[in-house]
């Protein structure tokens, strides 16, 4: 439950989406509305094909809908410039996908201290929070390794600290443990909500896990391009 005191940072408001393939236009989106508050880890599920990812995307400010407002932190973003889009992306987003993506030149130290440098954080203090994020994530000693020297799960932890690293107010993930073992995902997924849960940051989460969605504080189901909120018991 949402603190009612507290203004959302996200919010999508009648969000449509209409894709056109073969000579047939296919709509994904049919005026999908939510709202993300901080410290709110948010599930979002939904058929194979439903539109999760075109709607983390929209929510991202990487693809524009065709109607409706993505408001962050009471800023109306959807017909911002590409400039103004990527600022707001840098300033209060952080993405974590199914594949880690992290550069395998580089340590996992780096990895993180690496999008903290680029917006103009020395290096000291860009690597003593990388240190923080690995630490609470239980990768201090592996901190010097690089991506291929990780097991997946070690991989996957180090991309969700490089998504926190600018200390974002909105998380967007993508089936961050699809790629994992149950096993494994349910120890990454712990980390992760407890981070959350330390941060403040409001997070969406696309999952096919329903295990894993029961555990969050609110779930979104998205079908036939619309979003409903459902209690995470009744997930599955």
């Amino acid at each position: 439950m949402q603190d009612v005191t507290a203004r959302p940072v996200l919010q999508l408001l009648g969000l449509t989406r209409t894709f056109s393939q073969g000579g047939r236009e296919i709509p994904v989106l049919r005026g999908a509305s939510a709202e993300l508050y901080p410290g709110q880890a948010v599930a979002l599920v939904g058929p194979s094909g439903a539109g999760k990812s075109t709607l983390l995307h929209i929510a991202g400010l990487l693809e524009t809908p065709d109607a409706g407002r993505v408001i962050v932190n009471g800023e109306d973003c959807s017909r911002a410039s590409d400039g103004e889009r990527t600022r707001v992306r840098r300033a209060e987003m952080g993405f974590v996908y199914q594949f880690h993506q992290l550069l395998p030149e580089f340590s996992a130290l780096e990895n993180i201290a690496l999008p903290q440098m680029i917006r103009g954080v020395g290096r000291r203090v860009a690597e003593r929070r990388a240190g923080e994020l690995l630490g609470a994530l239980g990768l201090a000693m592996r901190a010097d390794h690089r991506p291929a020297q990780l097991s997946g799960g070690e991989q996957q932890r180090a991309a969700i600290a490089r998504a926190l690293a600018n200390s974002p107010n909105i998380l967007l993930a993508d089936e961050p443990t699809g790629n994992l073992d149950p096993d494994t995902a349910a120890h990454v997924f712990h980390e992760l909500l407890g981070l959350i849960s330390h941060t403040g940051v409001a997070a969406l989460i696309a999952t096919h896990n329903f295990d894993l969605a029961r555990r969050m504080h609110r779930v979104l189901r998205l079908e036939n391009g619309v979003l409903q909120e459902i209690l995470p018991a009744n997930v599955g």
